[in-house]
């Protein structure tokens, strides 16, 4: 059977962010066990979509899964297991918060399957942990690290995010240190964004914050590199930094342009070539999931070939071994140098993009760049929207 990823999505948080635009939501304690009931809902509803499929990875994202009950999880994962076959090998992987989540709980999801867990710490300054609003001591960090490993979970990430008003390099270098002295498993590195209609996005927009410069962001990343690698941490994507055999599976099926259903409020899946994305808001999805059919997606469509290319280059650019050209040639019957050969020969000039052996990758100094080597794909489609239909007949 055909491999599939499965995304829950566990909305709930103790605190909303600043700089969160998740689907994500405080002060909703009180849905969780109806919530569960609706996930359940929900995977009954995708039995034979499941049952034709290998589940390879489950993660449960959020807002906060660590706060949802673990037998709610466990539930959830035994429901889909009930509808089809999970690999032995398979990644269940669960984000976690510091400070919210003991030995215990995890000694319980880890009978059940899990075997990864990706810590929110963020920073490992208190400073900047409150400009973050993150509600955890740094200490905590290093008590869920030990818990995680207590309860026999085989691999660790820590998240961290770096570009913070003011951050130093020297600070910056020093969450690094900290995390690896943990002894983690895999480093995710995130530039901090500011995303329209969050706390942050209103400061900076006001003047109170102002956010660092491109330069800085590409000294702060080019010592997150140097730091990881030095400490053995093999870089395969554009943010994420694994120890040999602890990449992420499942975020691999995104960056792989691999299907996947996404399971809860505001889940996002690609099935079958569609997309679709769930109902957003908990209550709304709670109802609609157990009324039944018509369901829970708020919207899905086919995307059309123009959106596909762009999507899939979108995401195989993340990786850093990049993608063969005959990948491109195999999932869209198109020559990719007949249709982006103008934008990825000016990336190529300009050192952003490697081509070697019939491969695309970015380059290193590509990789805090890629979505202005994406944008020029998109701005050439749509300035020449023959292109596609020229390559498809050049291609038969």
């Amino acid at each position: 059977m055909n491999p599939l990823a499965v995304y829950v999505h566990i909305p709930f948080c103790t605190v909303k962010c600043g700089y969160c635009d998740f689907n994500a939501y405080a002060g909703l304690d009180g849905l969780k066990r109806s919530y569960r009931d609706a996930l359940l809902a929900e995977i009954a509803g995708r039995r034979n979509d499941l049952s034709r499929h290998t589940v390879t990875s489950i993660a449960f994202g959020g807002g906060t899964p660590g706060e949802q009950p673990a037998e709610d999880l466990i539930a959830v994962i035994d429901a889909i297991r009930d509808c089809t076959g999970i690999a032995s090998d398979a990644e269940i992987s669960i984000e976690v918060n510091p400070g919210t989540t003991v030995e215990p709980y995890l000694r319980a999801l880890q009978s059940a399957g899990v075997n990864r867990v990706s810590i929110g710490a963020q920073s490992f300054d208190a400073q900047e942990l409150q400009f973050l609003d993150r509600i955890h001591s740094v200490q905590a960090i290093g008590a869920t690290v030990l818990s995680a490993r207590r309860a026999n979970i085989e691999s660790v990430n820590i998240d961290l995010i770096f570009g913070l008003p003011g951050q130093t390099p020297r600070q910056w270098e020093a969450n690094l240190e900290h995390a690896l002295g943990l002894g983690v498993d895999h480093v995710s590195a995130y530039a901090l964004t500011v995303e329209e209609g969050t706390r942050l996005g209103h400061r900076v927009s006001a003047g109170e914050v102002e956010m660092p410069s491109e330069d800085i962001l590409a000294d702060l990343y080019g010592i997150a590199t140097a730091t990881l690698e030095q400490a053995g941490f093999h870089q395969y994507e554009i943010s994420n930094w694994a120890a040999t055999g602890h990449q992420s599976r499942h975020n691999r099926t995104y960056w792989e342009y691999g299907e996947y259903l996404g399971l809860g409020a505001g889940a996002h899946g690609f099935f079958e070539e569609e997309r679709y994305e769930n109902i957003a808001h908990p209550r709304q999805y709670i109802t609609a999931a157990l009324a039944g059919p018509p369901g829970v997606i708020a919207e899905a469509y086919h995307p059309d070939r123009a959106t596909a290319v762009i999507d899939f280059l979108a995401l195989r650019l993340r990786l850093l071994e990049g993608f063969p050209l005959a990948e491109f040639k195999r999932r869209f019957g198109l020559d990719i140098d007949t249709v982006f050969g103008e934008p990825l020969g000016r990336a190529l000039d300009a050192g952003l993009l490697n081509y070697h052996d019939r491969r695309l990758a970015l380059s290193q100094s590509g990789h805090l760049l890629h979505g202005e080597v994406v944008a020029q794909c998109l701005a050439y489609l749509r300035s020449h929207p023959g292109v596609l239909d020229g390559a498809a007949a050049a291609a038969r």
